[in-house]
């Protein structure tokens, strides 16, 4: 059985390998990819849209998101698992602590949160869990989907946090939607690799939502490498049941 990456061997693949990871939101999926040779498992508060329907990430909680890790650990053995911190979960480092602390205790090898907090980065770590960066577009935060970083300003600002993010001691920093070349420079800049979503292919790994690339709903962003259409084999196969169901005759009594 392979035995899942820790932090130090995930730094070790800067500028390697490339590391690929997925998220996962439930057990039955959390027990296919797992034997699907990734690196990493994203439990993400994505899951607020793709899973619960809602219109952003920040409308899920920590007990949402506990609930889920715990879900996708019990079907994962061989892939490092990441907790996403939801929203408002990390507004101080005291906070932050205590919610990092749940979700490892829920099953979470380490945790992701966004931006440049570094005082809670610190604080998570020092707690000895390991922490996820996260830079560009902050999905808790933004209020539309576009490219950060397209200009100047915006991109020295990006930069920065990630730089300090890689000084505070993350052991990778996800980089979403920014230009290619903003990505790849970043991705120079630091120790930590860099694990890109819309942000070209000049990190040190890709992660994609495992709803985008199975199809798993009729529509998904620009950016999705989508792999299969299950929504459509959905309707397929759910049709030819219940029309199977409705002309088998009923059996007389015996």
């Amino acid at each position: 059985m392979t035995v899942p990456l820790g932090p130090s061997e995930i730094l070790a693949r800067k500028g390697g390998e490339r590391l690929a990871m997925l998220t996962a939101y439930d057990y039955p999926s959390a027990v296919a990819v797992d034997r699907c040779g990734l690196d990493l498992i994203l439990v993400g508060d994505s899951l607020a849209e793709v899973e619960l329907g809602h219109s952003s990430t920040r409308e899920v909680g920590l007990a949402e998101m506990v609930h889920h890790v715990r879900a996708v650990r019990n079907g994962v053995s061989q892939t490092h698992v990441v907790a996403d911190m939801p929203a408002d979960s990390y507004g101080d480092p005291v906070q932050a602590v205590a919610s990092a602390t749940a979700l490892v205790e829920a099953g979470g090898d380490s945790v992701k949160l966004e931006g440049g907090l570094i005082p809670q980065v610190e604080a998570i770590l020092a707690a000895g869990i390991p922490v996820m960066g996260h830079v560009g577009l902050l999905p808790q935060t933004a209020i539309s989907y576009r490219k950060q970083g397209t200009s100047p300003d915006t991109a020295a600002q990006i930069l920065s946090e990630a730089r300090r993010l890689d000084a505070a001691g993350v052991y990778a920093i996800v980089i979403e939607a920014v230009p290619d070349e903003l990505a790849a420079e970043i991705t120079q800049a630091v120790v930590a690799p860099t694990i890109g979503i819309a942000a070209g292919s000049g990190t040190d790994g890709q992660v994609q939502v495992i709803t985008d690339l199975l199809g798993l709903l009729p529509d998904a962003p620009g950016h999705a490498q989508r792999r299969a259409d299950l929504f459509s084999e959905t309707l397929r196969a759910v049709a030819e049941y219940a029309e199977d169901v409705r002309r088998t005759p009923v059996a007389p009594p015996q």
